[in-house]
């Protein structure tokens, strides 16, 4: 942040205490659905557990926001914008519901995959089947896909921030256009937040398992783990890096999140079908989740689609 938010502190001083406040809270609940989002890949796989997480995370992030509105005394809790009652009563409104009506099809079918994929192991569990738990792992899938939409609505959240940095580089750039890396403040507060979920929970866990003497277990290969750490964490930043610049060229909240989404959710199957995960499945099988996967890609694009041809849906966030 330091190197593409000029100033970052200062903007960071004159943000109210309830900007800042709100984002962060975004940032712990997301930290919670991360943190969920590994056991429930753990017990279903990438394949399936990134379908109906992601999916899940899709309509929670794009809907979100408009239900919490119009319930007395909370709506006024969170940014303001457009309604779930306004939705009904407009045709891109009508659109993006039927964009979350396919969605579920979708989540259903993907779970329905999964039961057959069930079945047909029955009970033969090898590779990277072996730790395969299909109700816990969407009990824990439906938790996390829900609380991962809290990055989403952060954004909302900490959009002031945001258009302060935009502000700020325009006074010094003039007729540059958009400032491209004007979330990455935002996204510094939502980070904390989540950062905070993580090391609490890890700490807890290290102590109660005693598992501290790990980081120094000259029997591990400790560089090459460490490393792969650090791998893994930058390319892990660099989506919300890069997610943030594509953010601004879009102008539309919900449209560039369900695009990041259906990404991810592509990627994490091509990944998954990779590994074999439907290994040992019968074709009926392999057909259902293959139609699961494209149905919640398609509803993401009637979404997205939506939001583009009508601009009074930019409030979704």
């Amino acid at each position: 942040v330091r190197l593409t938010i000029p100033d970052y502190q200062g903007i960071l001083s004159i943000t109210s205490g309830s900007v800042l406040r709100t984002t962060y809270i975004m940032g712990l609940l997301w930290g919670i659905g991360g943190l969920t989002y590994g056991l429930a890949i753990r017990y279903l796989g990438m394949s399936l557990g990134n379908s109906v997480l992601l999916g899940i995370t899709s309509v929670v992030g794009s809907l979100g926001l408009p239900l919490i509105r119009i319930i007395p005394g909370v709506g006024k809790h969170v940014p303001s914008g457009i309604t779930f009652i306004e939705l009904l009563g407009s045709t891109g409104g009508l659109l993006v519901i039927l964009g979350v009506m396919i969605c579920v099809v979708g989540i259903v079918l993907c779970g329905r995959a999964g039961l057959k994929k069930d079945k047909d192991l029955g009970g033969v569990k090898d590779g990277v089947n072996i730790e395969f738990k299909l109700s816990t792992g969407l009990i824990i899938a439906i938790v996390s896909g829900v609380l991962s939409a809290f990055f989403s609505f952060g954004i909302d959240a900490g959009k002031p921030m945001a258009e302060i940095a935009a502000s700020n580089w325009a006074a010094i750039n003039p007729n540059s256009g958009n400032y491209i890396f004007q979330n990455n403040i935002t996204f510094f507060v939502i980070l904390w937040g989540g950062f905070t979920t993580n090391f609490l929970w890890t700490s807890y866990l290290i102590l109660k398992n005693r598992t501290y003497g790990d980081f120094t277990d000259k029997s591990t290969p400790l560089t090459r783990n460490y490393l792969f750490c650090i791998l893994a964490g930058t390319m892990w930043f660099l989506q919300f890096f890069f997610y943030g610049m594509g953010e601004t060229k879009i102008g539309n909240g919900a449209s560039s999140w369900i695009l990041h989404m259906s990404t991810i959710i592509l990627t994490s199957n091509l990944w998954g079908f990779y590994r074999k995960e439907w290994k040992g499945v019968s074709k009926k099988t392999y057909s259902t989740i293959l139609l699961g996967i494209f149905t919640i890609l398609l509803a993401v694009i009637v979404v997205g689609i939506a939001k583009w041809l009508y601009p009074e849906l930019n409030a979704l966030g």
